[in-house]
């Protein structure tokens, strides 16, 4: 296989940014920017993301089994590049960010226009980033978005010409 050719083709897939978050009741609180998320079924709602498994996030969502998706907003560019880094929690905020528990306890950024919580269905562990399945058991919604829900959300390509993840 053509190494270019595969990455260019790769990061055609169009990608929204969210932040990932998790708390698994025993002090362990996590973030981290993800983009490979989608929802794959309606009845029951359920969501996939690839989570990175060395990653800080990855070992909260498999203790706590449940986890948010904060959906970032076209204005929340910095939001992206904060959780690019291992969260800390200081203050009551998560790497400088208020936040309130979620129904399963994950954290939901106060800032961003939306959220859903999900629980842990299963985890698939192939690769350097293994697949969560999650069913949505909760939904937030700050206000309803103008125009078409998924143009209000950021996208990678939002982010510059020169961020890229994939391929």
């Amino acid at each position: 296989m053509d190494a270019d050719a595969k990455k260019t083709t790769l990061r055609m897939i169009p990608y929204g940014i969210y932040v990932m978050t998790a708390d698994d009741g025993k002090g362990n609180v996590g973030a981290a920017t993800v983009n490979w998320v989608t929802q794959t079924a309606f009845a029951p709602p359920l969501v996939v993301v690839g989570v990175k498994t060395d990653s800080g996030i990855y070992q909260i969502v498999k203790a706590a089994r449940s986890f948010a998706l904060n959906m970032l907003g076209k204005e929340h560019k910095g939001l992206a590049f904060t959780f690019f880094k291992p969260a800390k929690r200081e203050d009551g905020k998560l790497s400088g960010q208020a936040f309130r528990k979620g129904t399963t306890g994950a954290p939901l950024l106060a800032d961003v226009p939306a959220a859903v919580e999900c629980r842990v269905k299963s985890i698939i562990e192939e690769g350097d980033h293994h697949v969560v399945l999650g069913e949505v058991v909760a939904a937030h919604l700050a206000k309803p978005p103008a125009g078409r829900p998924d143009a209000a959300i950021l996208e990678m390509k939002d982010l510059g010409e020169n961020v890229f993840y994939g391929g």
